[in-house]
């Protein structure tokens, strides 16, 4: 029965016009908590649900929201971090019945293409914009176009702008106080890319803790992109400055050190301890069990949503920065955990 009613047959069930009934369905002013009852309650008892073209025509909304991602497709399903995000995403949209769809990027031509699809108003009602690099140049695009946005990361202009992160420079400092209290005393460094917000705070957050625990790094620094084969490579080249401790800006990257560790016939973490960034590759996986700064990828994407849906709604109308909090999640490669005292699940 649902499939054959229409709006006027709900408006006939409910004793008022297809006029009424549509400002019900689309969430539009001037219908009386009375008239809005009655409509809600034949809805509900037929079951109907609106046509979702013709009540995006109708409410000038397309129920989809944009999720940019900098990253070819082959990279972008390897890489754990992103599958957590899209996960906590789409469970935030569906909640919300609307529709994510996803635009990849892995060059500038791609970009140029992908930029002039999603500033359409007429494609997406907002965009979430994730892996943010410097200075990006799709911010001024949106801004450009008044399509609403969030960003997940670090903007450059956090009073300007609605985002989502975590606390990338107090997890890294967490980090290199860790190392302290361990005596390791010769620390290195695989810095995620600095053309990133959380390559830079992870780098910062890193040497504020040498620096407030009295470690310097003596130029004990590499960067990366993310891969594994970034960290096996930085780590190859730093072992030749003989570090006792490496903070890895990733966990992919992690995995490469560690890689490079075992292929100098060195031991982790008996010469070289290890703590990476990300908390988001099984524990089982990595031997020895890895410690890393955990962040809450999947929440950071459902705030991220529900943060744009608030703006859309027009709940939201300065700027906001949500920055979640980061947890050292100690394991064996750090040196401070062994393998019989290690927790349960971990």
């Amino acid at each position: 029965m649902a499939a054959r009613l229409n709006l006027e047959e709900i408006g006939r069930r409910a004793g008022v016009s297809r006029s009424t009934v549509s400002r019900v369905v689309n969430g539009e002013p001037n219908v009386s908590a009375k008239t809005k009852r009655r409509v809600e309650a034949v809805i509900a008892e037929t079951g109907y649900r609106p046509h979702a073209a013709a009540r995006s025509l109708a409410s000038r909304h397309t129920g989809v929201i944009g999720l940019v991602i900098p990253s070819e497709a082959g990279t972008l399903f390897n890489d754990p971090y992103f599958g957590r995000l899209i996960l906590g995403a789409s469970d935030a949209m569906n909640g919300l019945d609307m529709t994510l769809a996803l635009f990849v990027f892995g060059d500038e031509i791609d970009e140029s293409a992908i930029i002039s699809r999603v500033v359409n108003p007429g494609l997406v009602d907002g965009v979430i914009v994730t892996a943010t690099r410097m200075a990006d140049p799709l911010i001024d695009h949106l801004r450009d176009a008044n399509m609403p946005f969030v960003v997940i990361g670090r903007p450059d202009n956090l009073s300007a702008v609605f985002s989502v992160d975590a606390d990338n420079r107090g997890g890294a400092r967490s980090a290199a106080l860790h190392f302290a209290q361990l005596g390791r005393q010769r620390p290195a460094l695989i810095a995620p890319p600095s053309n990133t917000s959380a390559g830079v705070d992870r780098r910062s957050g890193f040497l504020d803790g040498l620096a407030e625990a009295g470690l310097s790094i003596d130029g004990r620094i590499r960067e990366g992109d993310w891969t594994e084969a970034a960290g096996r490579r930085a780590m190859a080249e730093l072992l030749e400055r003989r570090p006792d401790a490496v903070f890895v800006g990733s966990d992919r990257m992690a995995v490469g050190a560690l890689q490079a560790i075992r292929e100098a016939d060195l031991r982790c973490p008996e010469d070289v301890a290890v703590v990476s960034f990300d908390g988001i590759i099984p524990a089982d996986m990595v031997v020895p069990r890895l410690t890393s700064v955990a962040q809450p990828v999947q929440e950071v994407g459902e705030r991220a949503v529900w943060l744009l849906k608030s703006v859309l709604d027009g709940q939201l109308t300065s700027a906001e920065s949500v920055v979640f909090p980061t947890e050292l999640v100690i394991r064996e490669t750090c040196g401070a955990a062994l393998p019989a005292a290690a927790p349960a699940g971990a």
